[in-house]
């Protein structure tokens, strides 16, 4: 028999179309797949190879019905255009991969309803278990038992038990602690008021500035989205006050880029006239010009954590605890020496 064919003129092989050719029942064949003890080693190896050769791929449909256990996992991200998410999706979906699951992944664009009505869908789809992203139902999700019985599973949300979050109260201070080691006193910070995880960084931005005894001026805080044109919105701002900030402490590298735009607009130069600290390590930062001093993310850590947490939660294992991974601070161009005051 001719194997060989078009991907387009194959049909999907059956157990059956194997028991034919090899000569043998259908359940011989399915015990055979299955390795049962009670099938010789001669005709176990000779349906296995058959199958592969005639391209036979087990059914997900007929394994969850006997499992009760779809191996499929819901990934509910905030926008598919989000370059932060690049790498945290790719650890979940290698991880899941290598566990013998499969990846939904749906957006929720940061909206309420948007997302529990996926989640609702992922429910429907008898998903084995939920990731979920920028979530703005987070510890809410702990009064929706009775209607999400799913396990699941937060990213960035260290107010939920079941969580994995990068150390963000860290990676502030780091970064703030960097620019008055630079000799600035006037540092602004470009916030996202529409994610509760944003409270950390601007916290832990005040908590560090109150240790160096410089005061905390609120004009100096300013709110964005986290995209790059309330960046520039942001920048444009902090500039145009009449003592405007030597440094500005960004959000994410999003904004710090929309940052930059408007520092560069305005003819000034970076880092001599205003630094700019960014915050993800998203990978084009690192090709900007001057590249972007920032906060990494272990974004792709953070993915694997995550399905591995799932995954214990599907298993019914006890004392998960949720997981915080280390921040890094990397230093580029686009930090320097406070300029002298004029």
């Amino acid at each position: 028999m001719d194997y060989n064919v078009s991907r387009e003129k194959r049909k999907l092989v059956s157990i059956k179309d194997i028991a034919q050719e090899a000569g043998v029942s259908p359940s011989t064949v399915s015990r055979a797949l299955h390795n049962h003890p009670h099938i010789s080693t001669e005709t176990g190896e000779r349906v296995q190879r058959l199958a592969h050769e005639m391209g036979y791929t087990p059914s997900l449909l007929a394994r969850s019905l006997v499992t009760q256990d779809t191996a499929t996992i819901g990934l509910v991200i905030t926008y598919t255009a989000d370059p932060f998410l690049s790498r945290l999706v790719q650890g979940v979906e290698e991880t899941a991969r290598n566990s013998g699951y499969s990846v939904f992944l749906s957006s929720s664009y940061r909206d309420y309803e948007r997302e529990l009505e996926v989640v609702r869908s992922f429910h429907e789809r008898r998903t084995s278990g939920i990731i979920i992203t920028g979530s703005q139902i987070d510890t809410d999700y702990l009064d929706l038992d009775d209607r999400f019985p799913l396990p699941i599973v937060l990213i960035n949300c260290r107010t939920y038990p079941y969580s994995v979050s990068a150390d963000k109260i860290s990676g502030a201070k780091q970064a703030v602690e960097h620019l008055v080691q630079l000799g600035h006193r006037r540092i602004a910070f470009v916030s996202n008021a529409k994610l509760s995880t944003d409270l950390d960084r601007q916290t832990s931005y005040q908590q560090a500035l109150r240790e160096h005894d410089i005061p905390i001026d609120d004009t100096l805080v300013v709110e964005g989205d986290g995209m790059l044109e309330s960046g520039v919105r942001a920048g444009q701002k902090l500039l145009s006050l009449p003592q405007p900030p030597t440094a500005i402490f960004c959000f994410n590298d999003m904004t710090a880029m929309g940052v930059l735009t408007a520092l560069r607009e305005a003819d000034l130069q970076v880092p001599r006239d205003c630094s700019v600290v960014g915050f993800d390590d998203l990978e084009i930062s690192a090709y900007l010009c001057p590249p972007l001093t920032t906060v990494r993310q272990p974004c792709y850590r953070m993915g694997q954590a995550a399905i591995r947490m799932l995954l214990q939660l599907i298993r019914g294992e006890s004392g998960i605890q949720a997981e915080v991974l280390p921040t890094e601070l990397i230093v580029r161009q686009t930090t320097g020496l406070a300029p002298k005051p004029s």
